[in-house]
């Protein structure tokens, strides 16, 4: 049961992230406020977390410096603020199963952010360097997919929705109804939601070096982002009555991102990654889309067109693309180490020189190695 544990959490997760994407899209079609969701969202979330960070991490954070604060605010600000504020307006343009389909890019424009900062590199005369800029061109051509062409429909056959009857109605066509242009800004807005949450992922690794406290850092966060989306939600949303809440799917959707989205998944991600590895965590992402496509046609009443599919398996097949020569790369490096101390054990050297790490490879014909440019 033990080795199974892992896989079940996993389908939480991805059933959880679905489960966000169907009832924000439920509760926009309701009339809320993007702008006012993302602030209630966020300021629940940092309700929610800062008692249970401050009786875990109190005593062992560290001191938190004004530099280190400041970038914490910068990092918020575009990873966090400015992401959910546009995957809401993005939203409103599109569909919950585009939402999904385009989740599948993070990993792979997170990839792609990383060669640029020269976090990661790529070797073209490798196949698993072939096999990651296959995964970027095939998330790209999904994309593209997925903004210009539609295709055939498939109807839902259940007519008892999370909306009323006119958002029902007014959702099971918006798919065939959206004007081709704003269909179109709704995808690349959304493929921006995902790359500025891309930037968050690549640079918060190394912020967590500067403050290591896990949660009192990611409380830290939500608290940033709250106060920010007020302001932002105070600019584009004049209109009182739109801050009002009632016990309605917008309520519902706040308390369910807030809560188990921001605290409960968080938790569970860390504990997968701990048992298995990012890498194990990241390959579960097209589960969600699946698990959306199937949701919001039954429970909203979308139309899933025939383009959302196809550009949502071309992304989930350049996930896996840039997945598996990430994996080939570790591998490989694995080995490399294997063959290198068998090589130096033969030789009866414990201080493993570079020169002589260098004959020993050479011995084996391993010429490409980190040592050969020594």
């Amino acid at each position: 049961m033990d080795k199974k544990k892992p896989y079940l959490v996993l389908i939480v997760i991805q059933s959880i992230y679905a489960g966000m994407y169907m009832l924000s899209k439920a509760a926009f079609n309701e009339g809320m406020s993007t702008y006012v969701f993302v602030f209630y969202r966020q300021s629940l979330a940092t309700i929610f977390l800062a008692p249970i960070a401050l009786i875990f991490e109190r005593k062992t954070a560290p001191p938190l410096p004004f530099t280190t604060f400041f970038k914490v605010f910068l990092l918020t600000l575009i990873g966090i603020t400015f992401s959910f504020n546009l995957y809401g307006f993005a939203l409103n343009y599109t569909s919950a199963a585009l939402a999904s389909a385009t989740s599948n890019m993070i990993p792979v424009i997170t990839f792609s952010l990383s060669i640029l900062l020269g976090m990661e590199t790529v070797k073209l005369k490798r196949a698993s360097g072939i096999s990651k800029l296959a995964g970027v061109a095939l998330c790209a051509t999904g994309a593209i997919t997925i903004a210009f062409y539609k295709g055939p429909s498939l109807k839902s056959f259940i007519h008892h929705h999370l909306s009323t009857q006119h958002s029902s109605s007014r959702a099971a066509h918006a798919v065939s109804a959206q004007p081709t242009k704003k269909w179109i800004e709704g995808t690349f807005l959304m493929i921006l939601c995902n790359t500025a949450w891309s930037m968050w992922i690549v640079f918060q690794g190394r912020l967590m070096q500067e403050y290591p406290a896990k949660l009192l850092f990611t409380t830290l966060q939500c608290l940033c982002s709250a106060v920010q989306s007020f302001f932002v939600a105070l600019a584009f949303e004049r209109d009182l009555s739109r801050w009002m809440l009632s016990f309605d799917v917008g309520l519902v959707a706040v308390a369910y991102s807030g809560i188990v989205v921001s605290g409960f998944t968080y938790y569970l991600q860390g504990w997968c990654i701990e048992k298995k590895g990012p890498v194990f965590l990241a390959m579960s992402t097209p589960l969600a889309f699946m698990i959306t496509i199937v949701g919001s046609s039954f429970a909203l009443g979308e139309v899933i067109s025939f383009g959302s599919a196809v550009g949502g398996v071309l992304m989930i097949g350049g996930l896996y693309s840039v997945l598996w020569g990430k994996s080939k790369e570790q591998k490989d490096l694995r080995l490399l180490i294997q063959d290198t101390k068998e090589c130096l054990e033969e030789k009866g050297i414990k201080d493993s020189p570079v020169k002589d790490t260098k004959e020993c490879l050479e011995e084996k014909e391993i010429k490409d190695s980190p040592f050969q440019s020594v």
